[in-house]
């Protein structure tokens, strides 16, 4: 049973780091672009960030650039999204989410959300003022 399981979340404060990590099982993660979501209170959901199943092509958000980066260890099956210089608006749900494209190198833009075919149930993110 294909399954991505989401972790690191919990309260900062501004300013601080977190690490989230993306954990797949059922499927080999190394075939699959990722991509992490948040969703905040009262909001839509919105795109972050995405990797390309080889892990050479990334793109992300306007809201994050230069302060999140997103990794792979295809081998550990896991994904991560560095998160420095928290604000209190990148309070959320945190979700990760997976496609299939054939060519390894290719990422999906970050508004694909409708389009990622596999998602985790999130990981709780809150910095405080």
């Amino acid at each position: 049973q294909l399954q991505l399981v989401e972790s690191g979340g919990g309260l900062v404060q501004s300013g601080q780091s977190l690490r989230l990590s993306c954990a797949g099982s059922g499927f080999t993660l190394g075939y699959w672009a990722m991509c992490w979501f948040r969703q905040a209170p009262g909001k839509e959901r919105e795109g972050v960030s995405c990797i390309s199943a080889s892990g050479k092509t990334t793109a992300y958000g306007d809201s994050v650039k230069g302060r999140f980066s997103i990794s792979r260890d295809n081998a550990k099956k896991t994904m991560y999204l560095q998160m420095n210089s928290l604000k209190p608006e990148d309070t959320g749900v945190y979700y990760c989410a997976g496609i299939y494209y054939s060519d390894y190198d290719e990422v999906p833009p970050v508004t694909y959300e409708y389009g990622m075919e596999y998602w985790g149930k999130g990981t709780l993110v809150t910095v405080s003022p």
